[in-house]
């Protein structure tokens, strides 16, 4: 089996067994808690790498503002918010809901990018990834086994976001040709950075009650999940290009669905039906990219 093959199945694993190890953390500490430590624990190994190859240089210090951004919305807020999100439906839901950024992009290129226009392809991913948002939230449900509308708009807002900074990459950043390790490297630091005023440390001590969760923020989420995932991400970039690296999404939320099932989680017609639109609506957006070109930094999520 090429090492190639092997860097596309983990990264997928890994994607997936994120949401597992949020769901874990939440039950003990707090969301805001949660994505404090999964950035601390995924920073490390990137600016290793980047200061192994030299990625940050003085001169990208012009770009502060653009990456106080990113960093901001793409990595802070979008790691707080599914953290949230996951914490209050099933995992398996929760990883198809934040594989829905394909088709956020999607829809943001068509509002910023002049050079992307409305095509019959598009315009049906559009609207059957939203039939099946609409059948996972099931808004005209009530009861104990209703699906928590919150917990949906929580994962539905950092897909919306991360889909948004793609376009912001390509518009302010990408004219710049950084290393994509140095701009992940500027974000998740300055995300660090926020997210350490931002957090309110009491309780966090709690975490260390069940070594799973302990194991699963440090290790799974953050060094593995998080900076780990990065690195094959771009070692899957040189090796296959963007288009077939990025299919790795499709597998994350897969995992995450098994996940769920193996913990008990099942799911009726409605929410299988439900779950086909969205993929669907990720596959057809997928076809439709450009087979050049290198995503942004953050195109990693989960």
């Amino acid at each position: 089996m090429k090492l190639s093959t092997v860097a596309f199945v983990l990264l997928g694993l890994l994607g997936g067994m994120n949401f597992v190890y949020m769901k874990w953390a939440t039950e003990l500490i707090s969301p805001v808690q949660v994505a404090f430590l999964r950035v601390l624990f995924g920073f490390l190994p990137m600016a290793l790498a980047a200061w192994h190859q030299r990625s940050i240089t003085r001169d990208q210090l012009r770009l502060l503002p653009h990456f106080l951004i990113m960093a901001a919305g793409a990595t802070a807020f979008y790691f707080v918010a599914i953290v949230r999100g996951t914490a209050m439906v099933p995992v398996g839901i929760a990883g198809v809901l934040g594989g829905s950024i394909a088709l956020f992009t999607a829809i943001f290129s068509l509002l910023f990018l002049r050079t992307e226009k409305l095509t019959l392809v598009m315009a049906a991913a559009v609207m059957l990834g939203f039939l099946g948002i609409v059948l996972i939230a099931r808004p005209w449900e009530n009861g104990s086994g209703a699906i928590s509308a919150i917990g949906v708009l929580w994962l539905l807002a950092s897909a919306c976001v991360l889909g948004l900074s793609y376009i912001y990459v390509r518009i302010f950043l990408s004219p710049a040709n950084l290393p994509p390790l140095a701009l992940t490297t500027w974000q998740m630091g300055l995300a660090l950075l926020i997210l350490s005023f931002c957090t309110d440390y009491r309780g966090m001590d709690r975490l260390l009650l069940d070594w799973r969760a302990t194991a699963g923020v440090v290790v799974g989420l953050g060094f593995l999940g998080t900076g780990v995932a990065f690195l094959i991400y771009y070692y899957l970039l040189d090796e296959l290009g963007a288009v077939a690296s990025s299919s790795a999404n499709y597998l994350a939320p897969a995992v995450a669905l098994l996940i769920g099932w193996a913990l008990g989680e099942r799911f009726g017609l409605l929410e299988l039906v439900a779950i086909a639109l969205v993929f669907t609506s990720i596959a057809l957006v997928q076809i439709r990219q450009p087979r050049t070109g290198t995503p942004p930094a953050s195109s990693r999520e989960a």
